[in-house]
């Protein structure tokens, strides 16, 4: 549990990460990319049960088609959806990286995949944080709004953590190449 409170301090959103990867602790979580692959597949359980959430919620809303709710509820399960393939793609492109044990550009092209899908499911699910006003919202579309910002807060940690698993292989590869 130490280990995961010292990581998840460097985090945006510390408390969310502890309280999340938590339950976690009694499991061997052994160094930074083990932890990284733990905070990213919270992240995508989050997230599939945000989009389950809002395509339930679009299909209540059908009805109202031309309707300014259903059109954002609709645009932001889309979001959600791309958040969901793009940590798919993260959490398998970091398995990859388990069998690479040679700092080479492969291994660095690994790193780079992972850090441009995680950091695209970021953008997806703020996006459709910021697609809701600010101001007087119906309960449902407080809790859509709720559910994807906790979405990209843990979408957010998760980056943070695996960027710091990344940030070692990076620095040595750097390292290696100086003449």
């Amino acid at each position: 549990m130490a280990y995961i409170k010292s990581s998840c301090q460097g985090t945006r959103y510390p408390d969310l990460c502890i309280r999340c990867l938590a339950r976690f602790a009694k499991f061997t979580i052994d160094g930074p990319q083990d932890l990284a692959h733990v905070a990213l597949s919270v992240s995508l359980s989050r997230a599939l049960k945000t989009r389950s959430y809002l395509l339930k919620v679009a299909k209540e809303l059908e009805e109202f088609k031309g309707n300014r709710v259903f059109l954002i509820v609709q645009d932001c399960s889309m979001q959600m959806s791309d958040s969901v393939d793009q940590l798919y793609q993260a959490i398998k492109e970091l398995r990859k990286l388990n069998k690479r044990t040679i700092i080479d550009d492969t291994l660095l092209w690994h790193i780079s995949n992972v850090q441009t899908w995680v950091s695209t499911a970021l953008t997806d699910a703020s996006y459709c944080v910021q697609s809701f006003p600010g101001h007087r919202m119906s309960k449902r579309t407080a809790t859509i709004k709720v559910k994807a910002q906790n979405v990209a807060e843990l979408t957010s940690n998760a980056l943070n953590l695996f960027h710091r698993y990344a940030s070692r292989y990076q620095a040595a590869s750097r390292a290696t190449k100086k003449p």
